[in-house]
């Protein structure tokens, strides 16, 4: 552990997933890559001079995955400005500010004006009260009351923001400990049915005090949880989806 100049303490974290090992720092106030991270670093597919967008960059790696994967430009953006303050340390510290850049703001505000090949939106999608129970988000900020709240709007700020270019590719992180389904109606509705592909499917474990809380009791019962038991742990599903931003004007299948 150290202190930064802000007396801040840190603590070195070595990345293991795609592209590492490599070294960056995080502290106490930043989101650290999790399992999610490293499911979408796998499905990542960077092409040589792609410009990328990550949103919701925390820390930054997924950043710097996409940079040492050979995008040509990265574009991290984070709400939290201690986030983004990390990942600036953490790109100098690699070597990478030639070309990964970070900036604040709301989702995709931040890159207004941009057009990228690839976003990655890996945002909070943990219902809040189960947020609240696990401890997960040192900012205390999660993905709204089901989960689905935040992807959604990330979703629409796509849109919105017209920062996608035809034929550039979301990698879209969904999961059972959310309410899935309102995701990937907004996904279809925007990139079309057929442009929704799923790339990879992990199950993690829920930790004992979440699976107990009356939080995850109420929510599988209202169908916006699809956990399931495996012995005497809860299991959740992780899956990573591409979804490809169609031509103007293009028919788009009607989602099902």
């Amino acid at each position: 552990m150290t202190r930064d100049m802000t007396g801040e303490t840190t603590a070195e974290l070595e990345w293991k997933g795609r592209t590492g090992p490599f070294t960056i720092r995080v502290n106490p106030g930043v989101f650290a890559p999790t399992h999610t991270s490293r499911t979408i670093a796998e499905a990542l597919e960077i092409a040589p001079g792609d410009t990328v967008i990550d949103v919701g960059c925390g820390s930054g790696v997924l950043s710097f995955v996409a940079a040492r994967l050979g995008a040509a430009r990265v574009i991290g953006c984070d709400i939290s400005g201690e986030a983004v303050e990390v990942a600036r340390g953490n790109a100098r510290l690699l070597g990478l500010e030639d070309r990964v850049e970070f900036r604040v703001g709301s989702l995709l505000d931040p890159v207004r004006g941009e057009r990228a090949n690839v976003i990655i939106g890996d945002v909070s999608g943990i219902p809040d009260e189960i947020a609240e129970v696990s401890g997960w988000f040192p900012d205390g900020r999660a993905g709204g009351p089901t989960g689905a709240e935040l992807p959604a709007a990330m979703l629409e700020s796509i849109r919105e923001n017209d920062c996608l270019a035809p034929g550039g590719r979301l990698y879209l992180p969904t999961g059972t400990i959310q309410n899935e389904s309102r995701i990937l109606e907004v996904a279809r509705r925007i990139f079309g049915a057929a442009n929704l592909q799923s790339l990879l499917s992990r199950e993690f474990p829920l930790p004992d005090v979440v699976a107990r809380s009356k939080a995850v009791a109420r929510m599988m019962k209202e169908g916006v949880l699809d956990l399931h038991a495996r012995g005497s742990r809860l299991l959740w599903r992780l899956q990573v989806w591409r979804c490809e931003m169609p031509p103007p004007g293009a028919r788009q299948l009607p989602a099902v």
